[in-house]
């Protein structure tokens, strides 16, 4: 790779390689306007750090299961936690619903509310143990606030 002070020039190839795509994958971002177009033109066309840096961010927020509708707003500066938007009719998502115990479940659209399935994971362990030390005989105010307290310590730490 070139030093910090010489800029990094790629090919189509080299850039989908090294950021995870395929090279219509990176064709079809340029299309769709969520990355530059290359540097030159035609035969001369190339790619720089830029381009790279672009994809590297789609790549995440797609991996951690977002659209690329939503990959554009955030793209376009749109805070990462937008307000909750209203569904379009006709629109199609797809619910999970964890029974926690009787009486007691969670409603979650990982798409919607920007978590990977390990972050679900967490989430429903999470739940469960506040569940079962609410529910707890001995169970004061100090050890549900203690609770709290950890989890929102832990789930800052996890990302």
């Amino acid at each position: 790779m070139p030093s910090q002070d010489s800029p990094a020039r790629f090919s189509i190839d080299e850039l989908s390689a090294l950021a995870g795509v395929t090279p219509r994958t990176v064709r079809y971002y340029i299309a769709e306007g969520l990355v530059d177009r290359p540097e030159g033109e035609k035969r001369g066309s190339h790619y720089v750090r830029r381009h790279l840096e672009q994809l590297l961010v789609i790549r995440r927020w797609t991996d951690a299961g977002l659209s690329l509708e939503r990959v554009r707003e955030l793209m376009a500066g749109a805070p990462e936690d937008p307000a909750p938007r209203r569904v379009a009719p006709g629109a199609v998502e797809v619910w999970s619903r964890v029974t926690m115990a009787d009486g007691l479940e969670v409603h979650i659209e990982p798409g919607r509310a920007g978590l990977t399935p390990e972050q679900v994971r967490g989430l429903v362990r999470g739940i469960t143990a506040l569940y079962r030390q609410v529910r707890s005989p001995d169970a004061s105010e100090s050890a549900i606030g203690a609770a709290n307290a950890s989890s929102t310590f832990r789930e800052n730490n996890d990302e």
